[in-house]
């Protein structure tokens, strides 16, 4: 699984099968016969005609080795660039390059091969080109004339055959899958996809926002037995990364609204109780203290009799346990040192927030140092002591606290940088979403969520909630028996991805947890299917099934496709900087005013002092070209000896064409 560059704003079905075989089958033809490669490289043009990520980079970096000439192209030296790159990994390992070496019945079909991926990639381009103007063309508030424009222009580089795709900004992943939304409980999913409708937001933000609002309802109070000996609660630590002005608010308002309106209910109820035990443990307590003061002012009343008469009075006062006012939630903003003190109080909590302020307070924005131990606990359900807020506190049994948030991508890069939160596993316990983001391509008059919708996410949330929270101990769900063999198949296909050339091997600490927040994603997803019905008000204590485990495996493949990408955020190339500083060089004219279409190297040397040879900016290059900015053409044999001659590197169109109000510097 790839979370490799791949700029296309405008999602595609999958390919077919047959593609992804030629496409595997034309760098297997490279690898076995590297004298094709110049004529493969011509036949499929642009190395963006791979539609799968993985092998975009591969090839690439194949056209390099094969136009530097500094040293053959076979499958060991090809992993060894990969490495180099930190794209062996993302690509499937040392592994994958057998693998397209073994699915090429014959190198000499190779240009059959690139024919086939070549078309494949003519047509992804002209549904792109397509959609894009249905788009325009179906915004009523568009200008006529400029959508008109448009559409030739379209037109004629598809007649050219040389369409640009909008490049993706640095620093972001495109190419994500969406959110699985039909794998949601049918009520929850209707939902999510008319808000999503309705804000105009990616279904993701949603999606991760629901699941946490029904683990603020069941984490730590309801849990899943997989098999004896193995339990798992069913909090979890869920985060959206958006950017900003993407109406997080909204999303976060619509989802949550049923939690908070249970809570303030939950509070209302309880005030008079409240109130009753305050009364009760205040008159106590001045009882207590009328006895105190009486044996003060009386010192030769029978002082056996009258320390009794406290004594008992004091222990009546004791009794008296005055309710806590009822939570389910926590603020963003808060400080480790509270959360572990109100779950001490209150064992099951969600600390929810539409911005990233829950994870500048676990950086250490309070303290000196994070401050890890109460969120690395609360997630498994480990004995928590809270001696350090006050040696009245009790320990905590089985704390289970759930976090929903939606911070900006960089807040994920700020909390990957503090010290211990990769180490200790706090990153591991996450999962992550990074959806694309829609602006500027969001409709101005949407439609309204549908009240039929809208009530019945409220309904069925609001029973889920007082029904948990009714529950005066845990209760445990058991998975059946089809379910349990379930989990052994996805623990058997984990266990092989974490291999040293696999997908995962670089995110063990987050993979090694999966196949258990596969469960816990099952659990909810049980009790969100069996709330809904009314016939049977506890049928949700019946067995987990294995339709159930599959939904939720489905679900746990979207957040390894974004946590992978996550992980490359937090860990970002420094060519990142270098990047960003070529990109702001080209978008500068020229002193004719131009704009350059087409660079080298060592142009990109000269452009800033920063650089003080070609390969300082190569990477920064690479990057630049893998998010659609530059296109490489690959040099042809000088017919000399020496140096091969110099990469050419196209650029985007758009770069020197600045949008309506906006400056180029």
């Amino acid at each position: 699984m790839s979370t490799e560059y791949a700029p296309n704003v405008i999602p595609f079905r999958p390919e077919p099968a047959e593609v992804k075989t030629a496409e595997q089958a034309v760098i297997g033809a490279a690898l076995l016969d590297p004298a094709q490669i110049p004529a493969l490289a011509a036949q499929l043009g642009d190395p963006s005609a791979f539609y799968h990520p993985a092998h975009e980079t591969i090839w690439r970096a194949i056209t390099r080795m094969a136009a530097s000439g500094e040293r053959p192209v076979d499958p060991m030296l090809l992993a060894g660039v990969l490495r180099d790159q930190g794209d062996l990994a993302r690509v499937g390992g040392p592994g994958y390059l057998h693998t397209c070496i073994e699915a090429t019945p014959t190198a000499a079909n190779g240009d059959y091969y690139a024919e086939v991926v070549r078309i494949a990639a003519e047509r992804r381009r002209i549904g792109t080109a397509t959609s894009r103007l249905a788009h325009m063309a179906g915004d009523d508030q568009a200008d006529l004339e400029a959508v008109r424009t448009a559409a030739l222009s379209v037109l004629a580089d598809l007649a050219a055959g040389d369409t640009w795709l909008d490049p993706a900004p640095l620093g972001s992943h495109t190419g994500l899958p969406t959110f699985p939304v039909k794998a949601l409980p049918g009520w929850v999913g209707a939902y999510v996809e008319a808000v999503a409708e309705f804000t105009q937001t990616p279904p993701d933000a949603a999606a991760t926002m629901a699941l946490a609002a029904l683990s603020t309802a069941a984490g730590g109070r309801v849990g899943v037995e997989i098999r004896p000996g193995w339990r798992e609660q069913s909090n979890l630590y869920l985060t959206c990364a958006m950017p900003p002005a993407s109406r997080k608010s909204d999303v976060f308002a619509f989802t949550m609204g049923p939690v908070y309106k249970v809570e303030a209910e939950l509070q209302a109820e309880a005030r008079s109780r409240i109130i009753e035990a305050e009364t009760a443990k205040d008159t106590a307590l001045a009882e207590v203290e009328a006895l105190m003061a009486k044996a003060r002012k009386n010192p030769d009343l029978d002082r056996t009799q009258l320390m009794a008469e406290i004594s008992a009075a004091k222990m009546l006062a004791e009794q008296i346990t005055v309710p806590p006012t009822p939570r389910l939630t926590l603020s963003g903003d808060i400080t480790p040192e509270t959360v572990t003190s109100q779950l001490a109080i209150h064992r099951c909590l969600a600390a929810l927030s539409p911005e990233g302020d829950l994870f500048d307070s676990i950086v250490g924005r309070y303290s000196s140092k994070p401050n890890l131990g109460v969120f690395l606990q609360a997630h498994k359900g480990e004995r928590l002591q809270a001696d350090r807020i006050t040696r009245d506190q009790p320990t905590i049994d089985k704390p289970a606290l759930t976090i929903g948030v939606t911070p900006q991508p960089a807040v994920l890069q700020e909390l990957g940088a503090a010290p211990g939160a990769r180490d200790r596993g706090l990153l591991a316990r996450f999962l992550y979403s990074l959806p694309p983001s829609n602006l500027g391509y969001r409709k101005i008059r949407t439609t309204p969520i549908p009240d039929k919708v809208a009530n019945a996410y409220d309904r069925n949330l609001t029973r889920l909630l007082h029904a948990m929270t009714d529950l005066t101990e845990p209760v445990v769900v058991l998975m059946s028996q089809a379910a349990d063999l379930a989990i052994e198949r996805l623990q058997e296909r984990v266990e092989v991805q974490l291999r040293p050339d696999q997908p995962l091997a670089h995110i063990k600490d987050w993979a090694g947890k999966l196949v258990g927040h596969i469960a816990r994603i099952a659990v909810l997803l049980h009790l969100a299917d069996h709330i809904a019905s009314d016939q049977d008000p506890g049928a949700w204590r019946a067995d987990l099934e294995p339709a159930t485990v599959e939904r939720a495996a489905e679900i746990a493949d979207y957040y390894t496709a974004h946590t992978l990408a996550v992980f490359d955020l937090i860990a970002a190339d420094p060519a990142t900087e270098d990047a960003h500083a070529i990109l702001q060089w080209l978008q500068r004219p020229k002193k004719d005013g131009t704009h350059r279409t087409h660079i080298k190297a060592h142009d990109a040397v000269a452009s800033s002092r920063r650089f003080k040879k070609v390969a300082d900016v190569e990477p920064a290059l690479i990057l630049l070209e893998q998010h659609g900015y530059l296109r490489s053409d690959q040099a042809g044999p000088t017919g000399h000896r020496g140096r091969p001659q110099a990469v050419t590197y196209r650029v985007h169109p758009s770069i020197g064409t600045p949008e309506d109000g906006a400056e180029t510097h």
